[in-house]
């Protein structure tokens, strides 16, 4: 039944669903965070402490307790990839903000920006590699979260469909779906390579047209 060809799909969509929501939650979450603790000593006294204290635990060890909470659906799943996903965007926004030249943000000080202007148009632009090196880790950790979860107490996607294929001794199918994940992660890393050359370039244009 759920191993057929036509379902195939379905576990891919599945999959992917939680990969992506899981990634943007806890991405923007952990940017946000992080460049607000890079420019904040308030924020930096909050949220310092916090991840050091639960960076350390696996997170994968509290998905049994989600799946009571919420259920064997998208919700646990996504909860447990986005927890993932915050870590690494958290500690690249943060010390992208703080290698931000004080130089810079004088500057614009001076010549009258407020603190809105001066976090959009000068800080952001300037962790913006670091950023895109968060989320490049963020993106593979977001598969190799979405594979363990979906193998634990899950009825679709495309790490049920490896356990299942194991156990009706169908391997073929199994190296299907392992590859299937491997192939995702491979053409989601080279989209985000693609992004960041984009949008870096985008900025340093702009930067080199207001010289």
């Amino acid at each position: 039944g759920s191993l057929g060809s036509v379902e195939f799909a379905g576990h891919v969509q599945a999959s992917l669903f939680r990969a992506y929501a899981g990634l943007a939650l806890g991405s923007v979450l952990g940017i946000l965070a992080g460049l607000w603790s890079g420019v904040s000593r308030g924020a930096e006294g909050f949220f310092d402490p916090l991840v050091s204290l639960t960076y350390p635990v696996p997170k994968i060890a509290i998905l049994p307790v989600l799946m009571a909470w919420f259920g064997l659906g998208h919700a646990s799943k996504i909860i447990i990839i986005a927890m993932g996903c915050f870590y690494p965007t958290y500690l690249n926004a943060y010390y992208g903000a703080r290698a931000v030249e004080k130089n810079l943000i004088w500057a614009a000080e001076n010549m009258g920006a407020r603190r809105s202007q001066i976090f959009w148009k000068v800080i952001l632009p300037a962790a913006g590699p670091q950023i895109f090196t968060g989320l490049r880790i963020a993106l593979a950790l977001s598969f190799v979260l979405l594979f363990a979860s979906e193998m634990i107490g899950s009825r679709s996607g495309l790490g049920f469909m490896i356990v299942a294929s194991e156990a009706n001794l169908r391997f073929d199918l199994m190296f299907v779906a392992i590859l299937s994940i491997g192939m995702l992660g491979l053409v989601n890393d080279r989209l985000l390579v693609a992004l960041r050359g984009r949008v870096l370039a985008g900025q340093a244009g702009r930067e080199g047209d207001g010289a």
